[in-house]
This record gives C-alpha cells, sequence and structure tokens, in this order.
C-alpha cells in the first residue's frame, strides 16, 4: 500500500472517530431530554473566566448564533441564566448562572465529567496526555496546511 493510501486510509478512520465521539455526545444530551448545542451552551456559560456572550459561545462551539439565542431564551425564561449589558458595549450581553440554573447546569455537566473521567480513567492519563498532544500537533500542522493553500 502507498504512503498516500496509507495515510487516507487513516484520515478516513480520523473522521469516522470524530463523527462517533459526535455522535455519542449527542445521544448522550438526548437521554437527559436535551440536544447537544444546549449541552454546549451550558458546559460554556459554566467554564466562562471571563465575559460570556452569546457571540463566544457561538464563536468557541461553532453554534450558529440563533441556536445558542433560542438556547439561551429556554434558559432564561426557566429562570437558570440572567443577561446583563456588558458595561463597554450595551449591545452584547453578559450571561451568568442564576442559583437554580447554577444547580441545574451542574446536575447535567457533573454527571457527563464523571462519565467523561471513567473513561480517561480506563485509557490512563499518559494516553490520554498522548492523545491531546497529538490533537493540538494535528490542528497546528492542519492549520499551517489550510494557509499554505489559502495564500496559493
Amino acid at each position: 500500500m502507498s504512503d498516500d493510501a496509507v495515510l487516507t486510509k487513516e484520515l478516513t478512520r480520523y473522521y469516522s472517530i470524530w463523527q462517533e465521539i459526535n455522535y455519542i455526545y449527542d445521544e448522550w444530551a438526548k437521554s437527559h431530554g436535551i440536544s447537544v448545542s444546549y449541552l454546549l451552551v451550558l458546559a460554556a456559560i459554566d467554564e466562562a473566566q471571563d465575559e460570556c456572550t452569546q457571540k463566544k459561545i457561538s464563536q468557541r462551539y461553532m453554534i450558529p448564533k440563533q441556536t445558542v439565542n433560542a438556547a439561551l431564551k429556554d434558559l432564561e425564561q426557566k429562570g437558570y441564566v440572567v443577561l446583563h449589558p456588558m458595561l463597554k458595549d450595551k449591545r452584547n450581553k453578559q450571561i451568568s448562572f442564576t442559583e437554580i440554573g447554577q444547580a441545574y447546569a451542574d446536575s447535567i455537566l457533573n454527571e457527563l465529567r464523571r462519565v467523561e473521567l471513567s473513561a480517561i480513567e480506563k485509557i490512563g492519563s499518559e494516553r490520554m496526555r498522548r492523545f491531546n498532544d497529538d490533537g493540538e500537533l494535528f490542528i497546528k500542522f492542519l492549520s499551517e496546511a489550510g494557509d499554505k493553500n489559502t495564500k496559493a
């Protein structure tokens, strides 16, 4: 088998793995009565270290703004989040959990983390570190190759 054929086979394998991981998260979210986009919105708000806005959630998780907006409206209607106009830019709203919203998010996200950590424990920390290191390297080289192709 030629080098190109081996690489193409591994790329196809990568696509399958990526799709299967997405499918598992999608099914996990559905089993908890939410969409994977809704799950990601909860995670984004929970993980926000600084200003959490609709735009930042949309960009970080590549979720359409309309989808993020629909999730936020639902969360706001349920009393789980509050949206405050930002001091620097009144058009954008700072998103944060209410006390009951944080409890709701924790009930879902903590369970997900337990599932994820269980899988990581079985993989082992060294293999997980290598997986992440290799993923970062793939992103770097993919980005560099993409930059070369757009400049040509």
